[in-house]
């Protein structure tokens, strides 16, 4: 899925590209502070985890997204996006 085929009115996809680098590091930096992931005995740093975000933001396995309902900016994997497709149009049957 790419963010061309992003259709969903409740969320938008924003290019990372579009977002000033103080903007994209705070929206990646609130994502890696509270995602609670089990790194082991070494926890990565927050610039570690900073720059693994921003590779998958730039590979497009991760997306920024608005959500137009709750007013707020989230990153999501393309697999969490389809889910929550997936989970709406369920409900609307």
């Amino acid at each position: 899925m790419t963010m061309s085929e992003f259709d969903d009115e409740r969320l938008v996809a924003i290019p990372p590209a579009e977002l000033s680098p103080e903007a994209k590091r705070g929206i990646i930096e609130a994502f890696v502070l509270r995602e609670g992931t089990d790194y082991g005995e070494r926890e990565p740093s927050l610039d570690d985890k900073v720059a693994q975000v921003e590779r998958q933001l730039a590979e497009g396995s991760a997306v920024v997204i608005f959500n137009t309902e709750s007013e707020t900016i989230e990153i999501l994997t393309q697999q969490q996006i389809r889910d929550f497709r997936d989970r709406f149009r369920d409900s609307e049957q």
